[in-house]
C-alpha cells in the first residue's frame, strides 16, 4: 500500500540525547546563560535541560533567559536539539532553549511559567506559553486561555499551540473564537489545535475557515477537519478542491479521504484532473480510502497519468476499492515504464481477485524487476487460479530469493 501524508503539526518535539559536559555544575551552566556569545548561552540552556529536575535551582535564571531572542543555528546543541517551530526553521534562540530546559525540569517550573505569562516582555510570554503546553499539565488551560487575548500575536499563537498540545476540551470554544483573529499565524495555529483536540464543536468554524484569506489557514483548517472526521465537513471540503492554492486542494483531498464520506467521491474524481500532480495523487488516495465504486472509471484513466506517483496511487486506490471493472485497465498497466507502478498494479490485481487478470500476471512473472515479479507471484496466489501453476513452478528457479519464496507460497495457495 502507498502511504499518504498527513498535515504536519506546527510544533514538534523529540527526545533529548545526552551529551553535555559531564560533571559541569548548575552554577557554571547558569553563569553560561550570561555569556556574551549567544551560541554559548543557548548551549548553557541545553546543558541545563540535560540535568532535568537536578537543574531546578536554575529556574529563576532560566525564566529570565527566556527573554533572549538572539537567533543561533538550530544545531547549536547538536543532536539534542529539535525543530522547535516549523520544519523549515533552521534557527533557535537561547530563550527557546531555556523554555525547553524548564520543561525538562518538570512540575517545579509550572508556577514560575504561569507567572511568566504576565511578564512585560512578549518574548518571555511566548516562550512561557509554549513551555506550558510542552509541560503537559492541564492546570495550564485557564492561564493559556487568558493568553489567547494577549496583545502580541506570537504569544497568542503559542498559547493556541499549547492548548492543542494539552488536549483538554476546555480549550475548544476559546480556540474557535481566535479562528477569526486578525493575525493569520494565530488563526493557523488555532486551526491545528482544534484538529488536535478532535471535537465536533469546531467543525462549523473550521469549515468557515476554509474560506480564510490566507492559504496556510485554509490548508490547516482542511487538515483539522480531516483529523476530526465529521461528515458535516464534506460539502465544504469538496468545494475546497477548487481552491486557488494547490496545498489547500491537496489537504482537502486528504481530509475527504480521512472522513470517508461517499458524498465526497464525485468531487474527488474531478480532482483527478487537477493541474497539480500532488493534488491528483492525494485525490486518488482519498478515493481508495473512501472505497466508493463511482471513482473507478476516473482512476483507471489516472493509470495513464504523466506523473508516476499519481499512477501508483491510482493503482493502490483501485485495489483498495476492489471493483472488477478496473481489471482490464490494471492489466494493461502491468507494462508501465516504472517498476514501482507495475508492482503496485500487481498488488491491486491480487487484491481485486478477478481471474481475468491471470494471463497478464503470468506474463509479468518475467518482469525485469525482481520486486515486480515477487508482487506478481503474490497476486497469482491471492487469486488462486490453477492456470498459474506452471508459471509459478518456473518461478521457483528465479534468481531472486524473495521471488522464489513468494512463488512457493503462491503455489500452496493455488493448490488449496
Amino acid at each position: 500500500m502507498i502511504s499518504t501524508p498527513a498535515f504536519l503539526a506546527v510544533a514538534f518535539l523529540a527526545l533529548p540525547v545526552a551529551g553535555y559536559a559531564q560533571g559541569t555544575s548548575v552554577e557554571t551552566l547558569v553563569s553560561q546563560l550570561r555569556s556574551s556569545d549567544p551560541a554559548s548561552r543557548a548551549k548553557g540552556a541545553c546543558d541545563l535541560k540535560e540535568l532535568g529536575r537536578d537543574a531546578a535551582r536554575a529556574i529563576p535564571q532560566l525564566i529570565e533567559a527566556m527573554a533572549d531572542a538572539t537567533p543561533v543555528p538550530r544545531d547549536v546543541c547538536g543532536a539534542r536539539n529539535w525543530s522547535w517551530r516549523r520544519s523549515d526553521d533552521d534557527t533557535t534562540t537561547p530563550g527557546r532553549e531555556a523554555a525547553s530546559a524548564l520543561v525538562s525540569i518538570g512540575s517545579a517550573s509550572f508556577d514560575p511559567l504561569v507567572k511568566a505569562l504576565r511578564d512585560s516582555r512578549w518574548v518571555v510570554r511566548a516562550n512561557a506559553a509554549w513551555a506550558l503546553g510542552a509541560l503537559d499539565d492541564r492546570r495550564a488551560v485557564d492561564p493559556l486561555v487568558g493568553a489567547l487575548g494577549d496583545a502580541e500575536g506570537l504569544v497568542r499563537r503559542d498559547a493556541a499551540w499549547a492548548l492543542g498540545a494539552l488536549d483538554d476540551s476546555r480549550g475548544v470554544e476559546p480556540l474557535i473564537a481566535v479562528l477569526t483573529d486578525h493575525d493569520e499565524r494565530v488563526r493557523e495555529q488555532a486551526a491545528w489545535a482544534l484538529g488536535a483536540l478532535d471535537d465536533a464543536r469546531a467543525v462549523d468554524a473550521l469549515v468557515a475557515a476554509l474560506r480564510d484569506m490566507d492559504p496556510r489557514v485554509r490548508a490547516q483548517a482542511a487538515w483539522a477537519l480531516g483529523a476530526i472526521g465529521n461528515r458535516k465537513a464534506t460539502t465544504g471540503l469538496s468545494a475546497a478542491l477548487k481552491d486557488t492554492d494547490a496545498k489547500v486542494r491537496s489537504q482537502a483531498a486528504w481530509a475527504l479521504g480521512a472522513i470517508g464520506d461517499d458524498r465526497g467521491a464525485a468531487a474527488l474524481s474531478v480532482a483527478l484532473g487537477d493541474a497539480d500532480p500532488k493534488v491528483r495523487s492525494q485525490a486518488a488516495w482519498a478515493l481508495g480510502a473512501i472505497g466508493h465504486g463511482d471513482g473507478v472509471e476516473r482512476l483507471v484513466g489516472a493509470l495513464r497519468d504523466t506523473d508516476r506517483a499519481v499512477r501508483s496511487q491510482a493503482a493502490w486506490a483501485l485495489g483498495a476499492i476492489g471493483n472488477a471493472n478496473a481489471t482490464a485497465g490494471l492489466s494493461g498497466a502491468l507494462k508501465d515504464a516504472d517498476a514501482k507502478v507495475r508492482s503496485q498494479v500487481a498488488w491491486a490485481l491480487g487484491a481485486i481477485g478477478d481471474r481475468s487478470a491471470v494471463a497478464a500476471l503470468i506474463v509479468a512473472l518475467k518482469d525485469a524487476d525482481a520486486g515486480v515479479r515477487s508482487q506478481v507471484a503474490w497476486a497469482l496466489g491471492a487469486i488462486g487460479d490453477g492456470r498459474a501453476s506452471d508459471a509459478l513452478l518456473a518461478a521457483l528457479k528465479d534468481s531472486d530469493t524473495k521471488v522464489r519464496r513468494q512463488a512457493a507460497w503462491a503455489l500452496s495457495a493455488v493448490a488449496k
